[in-house]
């Protein structure tokens, strides 16, 4: 573990850490919290890392957020200032104290101390602070905690207050490689046991999930969560996830979508997530759809036939289910087969307007899929009025 002096000068390699660092200098009132330190601290800072930055101020923290950059929010039941100066974000909020009026409820705060602040966090390796002369705070056994590579929470009622930290327990497992503590892991079975997570709201529970599929290794995160009990009924297939996120398109697609819908067994898993609709589509037809099939024997006008319209997340778990060269042939290149002629071109031909017009188009490019029609306007004009026999 590095010295609060290796950590500062870690923080202060970074872009984002050194304009923060400038700024506090003006304000000893201010004080880094959080990941960024406890990541100094291990040595795990690294180039283009650390964007997000928290910022606690024992005081009025409005005029060190206009010290770092445009203050684009205010939430002032939290006292926090949203502040963003180029790629750089920070979180600046006055220290206090939280209390919970019932389990799962969002706390009731009060202006407090940097130790309150602290101690008001969710694991003891979090509860650090470090300013910018170098000065290092710590919760009680937290740098024990780091050096060990434990995981504690700062109280028993920990789970039960926030149940959202059971989701963080099992990311910052995976993330840092940490233990936890029999008493936290204890507490933490007891929670799950008690239906803590029932008191919590879908759309907080869906931004924890969202979290824990945008870690480095998010199926090690859900295979953590499903094994704490926070999750059940995942098809946790490596294999699967791997095949589907390879075959994904690289531009306008999901990965973190695709993954999830790679392991849910049914669309319903996802419904008290607080999806959107467009997302929720994407689980279902990717738990629903049928694995891809060959081709041959499957004719590549059958396939585009069946995924047409399905979302690529979709596809990309169907083809890892079935045949992952046909899928990956469909998603980059049939479905981008298109016609050079449209309906206009048949009514000038002579056809009236209606359904056949539709048929006689997807005949043609059925056509072109299977390879027995070249292309150009006048072949495929051809065949859709052949069609008509």
């Amino acid at each position: 573990m590095l010295t609060p002096a290796d950590a500062l000068r870690a923080l202060r390699a970074l872009p984002c850490g050194a304009r923060l660092l400038d700024a506090l200098a003006e304000h000893d009132d201010a004080w880094i919290v959080g990941g960024a330190v406890r990541d100094a601290l291990l040595g795990r800072v690294a180039p283009g890392s650390l964007v997000d930055l928290d910022v606690v101020v024992e005081g009025d923290p409005e005029p060190v957020a206009e010290a770092l950059g445009e203050v684009v929010a205010f939430h002032e039941r939290f006292g926090t200032y949203d502040v963003v100066a180029g790629d750089c974000f920070y979180d600046v909020v006055r220290a206090r104290a939280e209390r919970y009026a019932l389990p799962g409820a969002l706390p009731d705060v009060v202006p407090s101390g940097l130790e309150d602040d602290l101690l008001r966090r969710d694991f003891t390796v979090n509860a650090l602070a470090l300013n910018a002369a170098g000065e290092l705070h710590a919760a009680p056994a937290a740098l024990e905690d780091l050096e060990a590579g434990r995981l504690r929470v700062l109280h028993a009622a920990s789970f039960r207050d926030d149940p959202t930290r059971l989701w963080r327990l099992v990311r910052y497992a995976v993330r840092l490689g940490f233990a936890p503590e029999p008493g936290t892991q204890q507490v933490a079975l007891e929670a799950v046991r008690a239906g803590a997570l029932d008191t919590v709201s879908g759309d907080r529970l869906g931004a924890e999930l969202r979290l824990a599929l945008g870690e480095r290794d998010p199926l090690a995160v859900l295979h953590a969560a499903q094994n704490l009990g926070i999750v059940e009924g995942l098809e946790l297939d490596p294999a699967r996830v791997a095949g589907a996120l390879a075959l994904l398109p690289r531009e306008g697609a999901r990965p973190d979508l695709t993954l999830l819908g790679a392991v849910i067994g049914d669309g319903a898993w996802a419904a008290p997530y607080g999806f959107t609709a467009v997302e929720q589509r994407i689980l279902d037809r990717c738990a629903a759809l049928a694995p891809v099939p060959a081709s041959p024997p499957a004719r590549p006008s059958e396939v585009a036939a069946r995924l047409r319209g399905e979302p690529v997340e979709a596809v990309a778990v169907a083809g890892a289910k079935g045949d992952p060269e046909t899928a990956g042939t469909y998603l980059h290149r049939w479905r981008h087969v298109g016609l050079e002629i449209d309906g206009h071109d048949l009514i000038a031909a002579g056809l009236a307007e209606g359904p056949d017009l539709g048929r006689r188009l997807a005949h043609v490019l059925g056509l072109r899929l299977d390879g027995e029609l070249p292309a150009g306007r006048e072949a495929e004009l051809a065949a859709a009025l052949d069609a008509a026999a």
